[in-house]
């Protein structure tokens, strides 16, 4: 149960929503209400009734952002509502104070957005622990650092999503996807496939297919190049990992055939559906990854269907790993494509 399912079964007729609350481990109709807006559903006047009034200011504060009108003015009455005795809401203080951070980082005030962050993270830490607002927080401290070229910084932050203390798994496979890329960064190639190996493995399992293959495809392009029939299975690998002491080598990354080429054929048979569309990243890093690997026959129908590629590289990348009659039906298809998009 997630709250695009209660939004959907609310659009569908049904008006007993609390047993999918209760089922989702949620005591707050908040977040529901926050996506209701997002996908413009009716729900949110159904549950506006349903919310504190500090809740209300925040689900005032999503409107205004989505409409491009939040300012720092509406954050400090909404933050005026959650510190009052009588309407106090330590959770939401925190989460105001997260959304003031950002909207000092949007102005450049750098220092001001890294004393709200940090504030706000620690709160919600203390008081909400893992809740999908101290998620968000972590999150949103994690960029902070990077965008500020302090990449060691946003490791460490990305290190306090444990696996184990209760995050939501979407949080960790964005976390874990985005640490991946710093290790790589730094060309820490075991952390660089570990962190994306398991990015893969929560994104999958919190049904987010897209980020899914995105994770999976790097794990690939990172192992491709050390791959090795007497490793052990990768999955054995990241458990047996743990924190290295100062001084202390990083393992060297080898890993099986069969998890590289099982988390390549899992992407190419979960990425976007069918061929069409003018940009085509997807397929045109899979296509790459295979051609690396020599395994081009996991794309064998899309090789069997020209016609309907309409991205330029993607119909280029066919015809490099094309023979014969079919790389000339791919070259025309390129010209065809072209011309096309000249016209």
């Amino acid at each position: 149960m997630n709250p695009e399912e209660i939004i959907h079964a609310f659009d569908n007729g049904e008006r007993d929503l609390e047993p999918m609350l209760e089922k989702m481990g949620w005591k707050s109709w908040l977040g529901v209400a926050e996506l209701g807006l997002v996908m413009q559903s009716p729900i949110v006047d159904f549950l506006e009734e349903k919310l504190t009034a500090a809740e209300s200011k925040v689900l005032d504060l999503v409107k205004k952002r989505l409409s491009g009108e939040l300012t720092l003015d509406s954050i400090e009455e909404a933050l005026a509502v959650a510190r009052n005795p009588k309407t106090r809401d330590l959770a939401l203080e925190g989460r105001l104070r997260m959304e003031r951070g950002l909207v000092h980082f949007e102005n450049g005030d750098t220092e001001d957005a890294r004393d709200d962050l940090t504030w706000a993270e620690t709160r919600l830490k203390s008081v909400a622990k893992a809740s999908r607002d101290h998620d968000i927080s972590l999150l949103n401290k994690a960029a902070f650092h990077l965008s500020i070229d302090e990449p060691m910084m946003a490791l460490h932050v990305h290190g306090e999503i444990s696996r184990t203390a209760g995050h939501a798994n979407e949080t960790i496979a964005i976390s874990r996807i985005q640490a991946s890329r710093i290790h790589l960064a730094f060309g820490h190639m075991f952390d660089a496939a570990r962190c994306a190996f398991n990015s893969h493995a929560h994104a999958i399992i919190a049904k987010q297919t897209e980020l899914a293959v995105e994770a999976g495809a790097i794990f690939v392009e990172i192992s491709s190049g050390f791959i090795s029939e007497e490793a052990e299975k990768f999955a054995d690998q990241v458990m047996e990992a743990k924190p290295l002491s100062a001084g202390q080598e990083a393992p060297l990354l080898q890993v099986h055939p069969s998890d590289v080429y099982g988390v390549l054929e899992w992407c190419s048979e979960n990425t976007t559906p069918g061929y069409s569309g003018e940009e085509r990243p997807d397929l045109r890093t899979l296509v790459m990854l295979a051609k690396r690997l020599e395994k081009t026959d996991l794309f064998s129908d899309l090789l069997s269907s020209p016609n309907e590629v309409e991205d330029a590289l993607l119909a280029a990348l066919c015809a490099s790993i094309s023979k014969d009659e079919q790389a000339k039906i791919w070259t025309d298809r390129v010209t065809e494509i072209m011309t096309l998009k000249n016209v």
